[in-house]
Parts: structure tokens; C-alpha cells; sequence
């Protein structure tokens, strides 16, 4: 079993809550999602688990983990459409990442000020919907604590 790590600390929602079909029906994959603390000016997403940053985009990063598990973490809804702004990207896609290295840093209080939710989805690629344990639903959490395991 790989633990799945947060990337950043916050109340842990299921995917059902997030406020996009694609998500909220597990269409890209199951999961949970993390909501940042609504007064964060920075947060700091790191990696959930070790592996290599397949894809790289300021608000969202595919991940392949050294045991095969892909993950991707999508940085709030919507948020392609700001083009960056409010993102910094802390590493280059093609990266080697140990779990905890941190990958890109956001502005929630941007997000949420340009109309967006902040909420990020943390999924496991290609799942079958309902596959992810649900335990962490409804909890705080630190960063560095396990969302759930694969």
C-alpha cells in the first residue's frame, strides 16, 4: 500500500462536494479533496507521494509514483482561466520528487477573490469511481497527513 499524502493542510471533502461534475462525479478518477483555510494569502502544495511531475501547469500537476500509481492534484475549479496569476510553479515538469517536496504555491484568497474555488482535488488517475477510502472525509488536516492509502 502507497500512502497518499495532503499536499497542505485543510478540511478534507469528498469529491461529491467539489463544485465540478467532472470531479464530483469521478469521472477523471477517485478521490478526496482538500479546501485550504479560507484566510491563506500563500499555501504551498507538495507532492502527496514520490515519484516524477508528468505534467506541470500552475493549477494543476500529474504526478507518476515510483510505484506506478498516478495522481493528480488540481489546484482549485476553474482556475486554467487565470492563467497563472497567483500560481508559482517550484519545480519543472519531468521532476523526481520525494513525498512532502514542494511542487507549486497559490494565492487562495486570489482565487477565491477572482470568483473560483480554491478546493483541490487529489485523485487517483483512472480509478473506478468510489475505489479511494473516504476515511479523512469531514477531518482537519496537517500537511503531511495521509488523505488515504493505495
Amino acid at each position: 500500500m502507497t500512502s497518499v499524502l495532503t499536499p497542505f493542510a485543510g478540511r478534507v471533502v469528498a469529491l461529491a462536494d467539489v463544485p465540478d461534475p467532472v470531479f464530483a462525479q469521478e469521472l477523471v478518477g477517485a478521490g478526496v479533496a482538500v479546501v485550504p483555510p479560507a484566510d491563506a494569502t500563500s499555501v504551498t502544495a507538495v507532492a502527496p507521494l514520490a515519484g516524477i511531475i508528468v505534467k506541470l501547469h500552475p493549477h494543476a500537476f500529474a504526478m507518476l509514483g515510483d510505484d506506478g500509481t498516478e495522481l493528480l492534484v488540481h489546484v482549485g475549479i476553474d482556475t486554467v482561466k487565470l492563467a497563472g496569476a497567483g500560481f508559482e510553479l517550484l519545480v519543472e515538469e519531468g521532476s523526481a520528487v520525494k513525498a512532502g517536496d514542494a511542487v507549486v504555491r497559490f494565492d487562495p484568497v486570489a482565487i477565491a477573490a477572482a470568483g473560483y474555488s480554491a478546493v483541490c482535488p487529489v485523485l487517483i488517475l483512472g480509478s473506478a469511481p468510489g475505489s479511494v477510502a473516504q476515511g479523512s472525509v469531514g477531518r482537519e488536516v496537517a500537511e503531511g497527513d495521509e488523505l488515504y492509502a493505495v
